[in-house]
């Protein structure tokens, strides 16, 4: 089953600070509580190509998802993509802008879950599936600025 999912969290705080928190995933247990662990698995370039994180996440549904990112774009302070695969497959991609005093920081994720029992779930829980994301989403704006000391500004899910 493919899903796309769009979030922007707009944080009072300025684009260096928020690239490199998003930047050192290896960090993300510490600060996201939805992300269970991280592991390096290939460093990757100095840019962070070629770099292969291991993810689990659970969020508000009784499930863990794990899945590798490798790296295959970043241009600093604009936007870093990776490949999924694993759990799910696909691609996401992080883009940053500024207005003034605020950044803003947008997820796209756009993947196949590639379990069975989470494409049979799929047929009936699409609206589940999509309102756990956000939930994940939600609490990862919010551990951000936390991180950060910084207003969160707001969080839009599409």
């Amino acid at each position: 089953m493919e899903y796309r999912f769009v979030t922007v969290w707009r944080i009072e705080a300025p684009i260096e600070a928020v690239c490199e928190a998003i930047s050192l995933s290896l960090h993300w247990p510490q600060w996201w509580r939805n992300v269970e662990s991280v592991e390096e698995l290939v460093p990757g370039d100095a840019r962070g190509i070629g770099s292969v994180r291991r993810y689990t996440w659970r969020g508000r549904l009784p499930y863990r998802l794990t899945f590798d990112i490798c790296v295959v774009h970043a241009i600093p302070l604009t936007r870093v993509e990776g490949i999924a695969s694993g759990d799910v497959e696909g691609q996401g991609r992080w883009s940053f802008a500024t207005d003034g005093r605020v950044t803003s920081a947008r997820f796209e994720w756009q993947i196949r879950t590639t379990t069975g029992w989470m494409n049979l779930l799929a047929l009936f829980a699409r609206p589940l599936i999509k309102w756990n994301h956000d939930g994940v989403m939600q609490r990862g704006g919010e551990a951000l600025a936390r991180l950060l000391d910084a207003r969160l500004v707001g969080i839009v899910h599409d």
